[in-house]
């Protein structure tokens, strides 16, 4: 009778936490994606700023400004 009762609320248990075991790895995905597109937008800017020939604080204000464009 013991084994059918921790049978039953493991299952019940595994069903409960479902839910945020999906939502962890959807929020993990998009995480990824918004690191990805930064990252691709910090090297077009630093690209930008090396065909300017841009170097120390101007350099820095420029890809700030770059990155934070729409």
């Amino acid at each position: 009778m013991k084994i059918a009762h921790v049978l039953i609320c493991t299952l019940i248990l595994s069903f409960a936490a479902t839910p945020f075991a999906l939502a962890e790895t959807a929020t993990t995905a998009a995480t990824t994606t918004t690191d990805d597109a930064k990252k691709a937008k910090s090297k077009e800017c630093s690209a930008q700023a090396d065909a300017k020939g841009l170097h120390g604080k101007e350099r820095k204000k420029f890809r700030e400004q770059c990155k934070h464009a729409k």
